[in-house]
């Protein structure tokens, strides 16, 4: 018993180096070089953005050391992205840095400034072709090309280079003029929309959620309001087919947290406003990335490392350099008073919301062409 608990408490106390163990061990061995490189293309992009740091090692609280962004950088940095179609050499980026002041604070390393390495194109279509532009270096990405990253670190002390296909091809029922979610039946009684990804592509994990949009009015006018719903996440086969469910009870229910926790005041009424669909499918060595990454569910288990990354001079390198492909669909809950057969959600699911229990007394009620026909107009229907 005594050697089980002495060595936890080592194993403790390793662990919290990165927190707060001020124990005088040395731990600073010999040190490698390590580059920490992260970048996923996305053909839906315009920017797309490689994070490369290195490692860093020193005396002192580690927690300190990495508050401080100088230690997590390169003296000199030069990269490029290099596009092949073909097996022929089609285009080459060099990336340029640029500061970003959106990360949380609330994390072991420094913030909210960092360093990222970008380049620009224009977006594919929303048909995944390629938008051409008169300056070729900002045509969208090739959906049929592979790319090549390249870095050259500290002026040649040693290069990292990675390789990626993008993901491509993946479509989904969403995108249909027709979809409609249906979350409602009789009052009080709920049901399900399927969102189905009819075609992965030559994704190997994907990724559905919703945002769902609203107003709110009050006597200075009009607010949009909006929530993120996730639906799913898991792997899939290549060119196969995934459905994630929409459940009508979590749609209303969503909707009232959301409302209570934006606590808005003076409201006079709210409408619904649409709903965004959003499919992300990840290219296998980002599946392979996340998998190797996730949280251990074992205190005491080693994990492995995953890298499709190479590196040159006996260095280290961390990290992947792989693609996704975001494919966005929005359903507006209308349209034009002549199209008023396209609704988001359909009638049932809007009284629901005006009158439902879970919603029914945050005065929402429908603008929607279809629910106010002069002399039919829905009990619900705003006045």
């Amino acid at each position: 018993m005594h050697k089980k608990l002495s060595k936890l408490f080592y194993l403790i106390c390793f662990t919290s180096l990165l927190f707060s163990c001020n124990e005088k061990l040395n731990l600073i061995g010999e040190f490698k070089e390590t580059a920490i490189v992260y970048g996923v293309l996305d053909q839906a992009d315009s920017l797309h953005y490689v994070k490369i740091t290195r490692a860093f090692i020193g005396p002192g609280n580690a927690v300190q050391i990495a508050q401080i962004a100088d230690s997590s950088y390169f003296d000199q940095v030069d990269a490029t992205i290099t596009e092949f179609v073909d097996g022929i050499q089609t285009r080459s980026w060099t990336l340029r840095d640029t500061i970003i002041d959106n990360k949380e604070t609330n994390g072991a390393f420094y913030a909210p400034e960092q360093k990222l390495y970008y380049f620009k194109t224009l977006p594919t279509n929303s048909d995944q072709s390629q938008q051409i532009s008169s300056n070729p270096s900002m045509t969208s990405l090739n959906k049929d090309g592979i790319y090549r990253l390249n870095i050259i670190l500290n002026n040649g002390e040693f290069e990292v280079n990675g390789e990626t296909e993008l993901v491509k091809n993946i479509a989904t029922n969403s995108s249909s003029q027709n979809f409609t979610f249906k979350f409602a039946d009789n009052p009080g009684e709920y049901k399900a929309t399927g969102v189905t990804i009819s075609n992965t592509g030559n994704s190997f994990v994907v990724n559905a959620s919703l945002n769902v949009q609203y107003y709110e009015y009050n006597a200075s006018g009009t607010e949009q309001k909006n929530f993120d719903w996730q639906l799913g996440e898991g792997e899939v086969n290549p060119y196969g087919a995934k459905t994630y469910t929409a459940v009508g009870e979590t749609f209303y229910t969503l909707m009232q947290e959301n409302i209570l926790s934006n606590n808005s005041a003076g409201v006079t009424k709210r409408t619904f406003g649409g709903i965004e669909i959003t499919i992300t499918g990840g290219a296998d060595d980002l599946n392979n990335y996340m998998l190797v990454n996730q949280p251990s569910s074992s205190l005491a288990q080693s994990k492995p490392t995953y890298t499709n990354l190479s590196v040159t001079n006996d260095r280290n390198v961390i990290g992947v350099f792989s693609s996704r492909q975001t494919v966005k669909s929005y359903k507006p809950f209308y349209v034009s008073p002549q199209q008023a057969y396209l609704r988001a959600i359909d009638k049932k699911t809007t009284r629901e919301l005006c009158q439902g229990p879970i919603t029914g007394t945050y005065l929402f009620c429908s603008n929607h062409p279809g629910d106010n026909v002069v002399g039919l107009e829905e009990a619900y229907a705003c006045p």
